[in-house]
C-alpha cells in the first residue's frame, strides 16, 4: 500500500473514532455549544431594543440588530467548539491511547488529521443548529445570492479549520484537560472583543485596535457582508490571510510537538 493510501485509510479511522465519541459523549459539545446560542438569546431579547437604537441612532430595531449580531455568534460558535478539540487531543495525550497507536503500523500523522477533520464537522454542524436559532428569531438573509452563500459556507469551513489546528496545537502542549480549556479560552474571549456584537466606530479608542487588529473582526465583517448582501470591502482579504496564516502556524506547531514525543 502506498504512503498516500496508508495515510487516507488511518486518518478514516481516526475520524470514525472521534466521530463515536463525540457521538456517545455529546455533554461537552453541548455544554461548549450553549454558550453562543445563550448569548444570542441574550443579546437580541434582553439587550436587543437599546443595543439596536445605539447602533442606529436612536431608532429601536430588534430585527436590524439580529442581522447584526447573528454572523458574530456563528463565528463565535466555532471558537467554542474547537475548545473541546483541545480537551480531546489532551485526553488522547496524556491517557496512553497515544503511546499504543505509536506501537502500531498506522500513519503517523493521522491522528492529528482525525482531530482536526472530526473538528471541523462538529464547527459546522454546531454554526447549522445556531444558524437555525438565529433564523427562528428572526433571523433573514434574503439579499444573499447564491454565489455569496456559498462564499459564506466555505469562509466557516475555513476558518473553523484554521481555529482547529490551533487548538490542537493547544491540546497537545496542555498537560491535562483542564489546563487544555483554560488554553482554548481566547478562542471563546476573542469574539467577545470583536465588532460582534458592536461597530468598531462605537468603541472607545484606545480599545479598538484590540478589536481591530484580531482574527475575527475581519472574518465577522465579511461573513455579515455575504449573509446580507452588503460590500464586505477589504475585510474578505484580511479574513483569508489570517485563516491561512493560522492553518499554517497550527499545522507546524502540531507536527513539531507531536513529533517531538518519545517514539
Amino acid at each position: 500500500m502506498s504512503t498516500l493510501s496508508l495515510a487516507v485509510r488511518d486518518s478514516s479511522t481516526m475520524l470514525r473514532r472521534n466521530l463515536l465519541h463525540a457521538r456517545r459523549y455529546p455533554s461537552l459539545t453541548l455544554n461548549l455549544l450553549l454558550t453562543p446560542v445563550m448569548l444570542l438569546l441574550l443579546f437580541v431579547y434582553v439587550f436587543g431594543d437599546t443595543m439596536s437604537a445605539g447602533i442606529g441612532g436612536g431608532a429601536a430595531d430588534r430585527s436590524a440588530y439580529i442581522a447584526y449580531i447573528v454572523p458574530g455568534i456563528l463565528l463565535m460558535t466555532i471558537g467554542s467548539t474547537t475548545v473541546g478539540t483541545a480537551v480531546s487531543v489532551s485526553n488522547d495525550m496524556t491517557e496512553g491511547i497515544i503511546a499504543r497507536f505509536r506501537t502500531m503500523a498506522i500513519h503517523r500523522g493521522s491522528v492529528i488529521v482525525g482531530h482536526v477533520v472530526g473538528s471541523v464537522i462538529q464547527s459546522v454542524a454546531s454554526v447549522i443548529v445556531v444558524g437555525a436559532v438565529g433564523v427562528a428569531i428572526g433571523f433573514r438573509s434574503t439579499d444573499a445570492t447564491v454565489l455569496e452563500w456559498f462564499a459564506a459556507f466555505g469562509l466557516l469551513v475555513l476558518f473553523a479549520t484554521a481555529l482547529t489546528w490551533i487548538a490542537v496545537g493547544m491540546g497537545l502542549v496542555s498537560p491535562n484537560a483542564e489546563a487544555a480549556s483554560n488554553n482554548a479560552l481566547p478562542l471563546i474571549l476573542l469574539p467577545l472583543l470583536s465588532s460582534a456584537f458592536v461597530p468598531l466606530d462605537a468603541m472607545p479608542g484606545w480599545f479598538r485596535p484590540v478589536a481591530e487588529y484580531q482574527p475575527f473582526t475581519p472574518a465577522i465583517e465579511t461573513l455579515r457582508g455575504l449573509l446580507l448582501g452588503t460590500g464586505i470591502g477589504h475585510h474578505g482579504w484580511l479574513a483569508l490571510a489570517w485563516c491561512l496564516g493560522l492553518a499554517v502556524l497550527g499545522h507546524r506547531w502540531c507536527r513539531a510537538r507531536f513529533d517531538a514525543e518519545p517514539k
